[in-house]
């Protein structure tokens, strides 16, 4: 960002998240913007510019058959972490849509899930831009990795 001010959605997330139970409070105010979220009950854990890291708990409602996360509900968390990521992090003058999510499953998903989102600052540039994504388990090894690509364009003047 061109800026030091951070934009409304980090602004938000500073404001919210020194409350009780703020992380809680902003992942759900971020999951009533895309209500598909909630159905994985992601909680932010972590947001900075460029930069975003959620949790998904693991829990009957997000399993498969075998008893492990669902990649589906993975890559919900993941797009979630990539959308709250982007939403704080774009510059003022751009904006972005998602266009696509390529992802590789590279290990059983048996524990709470820590999805994150990254990119570097110099990535914001019109055009297509990707977004990388992983998931890891509790001890950190990686069950998820991808890209999620965004267009990135000029807003419309006004």
């Amino acid at each position: 960002m061109s800026d030091n001010k951070p934009n409304k959605v980090m602004a938000l997330y500073n404001k919210v998240t020194r409350l009780p139970f703020g992380k809680r409070i902003f992942s759900l105010m971020v999951s009533r913007m895309a209500p598909y979220f909630a159905t994985v009950k992601p909680q932010v854990t972590d947001l900075s510019l460029n930069r975003c890291e959620l949790m998904i708990k693991k829990r009957k409602r997000v399993q498969n058959h075998i008893g492990t996360v669902h990649v589906i509900a993975i890559c919900n968390g993941l797009e979630m972490a990539m959308g709250a990521m982007a939403e704080a992090s774009i510059p003022k003058h751009l904006r972005w849509i998602p266009k696509g999510m390529s992802v590789d499953y590279t290990a059983k998903a048996g524990s709470d899930i820590r999805c994150v989102a990254q990119v570097t600052p110099e990535q914001w540039q019109e055009g297509d831009m990707l977004v990388d994504v992983k998931a890891y388990d509790s001890n950190d090894v990686v069950v998820v990795q991808g890209t999620i690509k965004l267009w990135i364009s000029l807003k419309p003047t006004k």
